[in-house]
C-alpha cells in the first residue's frame, strides 16, 4: 500500500506516517522543513528498511507547491491507496478582535490545502476505483469555542469539504473519513501547566486512523471523534 501524509514530520502527522511504516505502507510525505523530513526518512528506515519513503518539502498554505507535491506523489507511486490531509495550524483569536488576515491564514492551510491537494489526486483514485482519504478536522470544527475565531471557522469548513467529498465519490469506491481530535499532546503543548493526562498522545490519534486502513472496501467510518478521556481543555 501507498498513504501520502501532509504535515508528516510533527505530532500526528509523525505518528501516522510512523504507525504506516510498520504497517509495510510505502510514504509520500510533506513538511515545511527538509530537515525535519530528514529525521522522518531516517526515522521510518530504522523501524522498517522494506518501506519506501518520498519526501518533498512543500509549505502547504501554497496552492503552486501543493501541485508540484501532488505531481511528485503521482511519479513516486503508480497507485495510490490513502490520501491523509493533515497539514493545519492552530492560532487562537476571537473573530472581531483577531489580526487581520488571520482566517486567510487559517483557510489556506488548514482547508485550501486539502482542496488542491484532493483535487490533483483524486482524478487517480477514480481510475483505480479504490482509495480512502482522511481530512483531519478538529473538535473545533463540530462545536464553537472562546478563543477558536478563525480556526475554528476553518475546521467548519473542512468538515463541509470532507462532507461533500464523501457523497461525491462513494460510488467510485474511494472512502472518506473525517477525524475530529480534541487536545492531542504536541510541541505547542510543551511548556504549559496543562498536564499531560489531560491530553492524548498523537499515537491515539494515529491508530485510530491506521484502523480504516483495515476495514472490508463494503465498509467506511464517515467520522472519529476523539477526546481527552477527562473531556475537553
Amino acid at each position: 500500500m501507498n498513504a501520502i501524509i501532509t504535515g508528516a514530520t510533527k505530532g500526528i502527522g509523525k505518528a501516522i506516517a510512523l504507525s504506516f511504516a510498520k504497517e509495510n505502507i510505502n510514504l509520500c510525505v510533506c513538511a515545511r522543513q527538509q530537515i525535519g523530513l530528514d529525521d522522518l526518512i531516517d526515522e521510518v528506515k530504522n523501524l522498517n528498511p522494506k518501506v519506501l519513503v518520498k519526501a518533498q518539502t512543500c509549505d502547504v498554505s501554497n496552492k503552486k507547491e501543493v501541485e508540484q507535491f501532488a505531481e511528485f506523489c503521482l511519479g513516486s507511486f503508480s497507485t495510490i491507496d490513502i490520501l491523509v490531509n493533515n497539514a493545519g495550524y492552530f492560532l487562537p483569536g476571537d473573530v472581531h478582535t483577531e489580526e487581520e488576515g488571520l482566517l486567510e491564514k487559517m483557510l489556506n492551510t488548514n482547508l485550501f490545502s486539502a482542496y488542491h491537494l484532493s483535487r490533483k489526486l483524486i482524478p487517480q483514485l477514480k481510475k483505480q476505483q479504490q482509495g480512502l482519504i482522511v481530512n483531519m478536522s478538529s473538535v473545533a470544527g463540530i462545536q464553537a469555542y472562546p478563543q477558536g475565531g478563525s480556526y475554528s471557522i476553518s475546521k467548519f469548513a473542512l468538515t463541509g469539504f470532507s462532507k461533500n467529498l464523501r457523497g461525491e465519490l462513494r460510488e467510485d469506491g474511494i472512502k472518506v473519513s473525517t477525524v475530529y481530535p480534541g487536545a492531542t499532546f504536541s510541541a505547542s503543548w510543551e511548556g504549559s501547566d496543562v498536564e499531560e493526562d489531560r491530553i492524548m498522545e498523537a499515537n491515539d490519534i494515529a491508530e485510530s486512523i491506521l484502523a480504516l486502513t483495515k476495514l472490508s472496501d463494503k465498509a467506511v467510518v464517515e467520522d472519529i471523534i476523539l477526546r481527552p478521556q477527562l473531556g475537553d481543555l
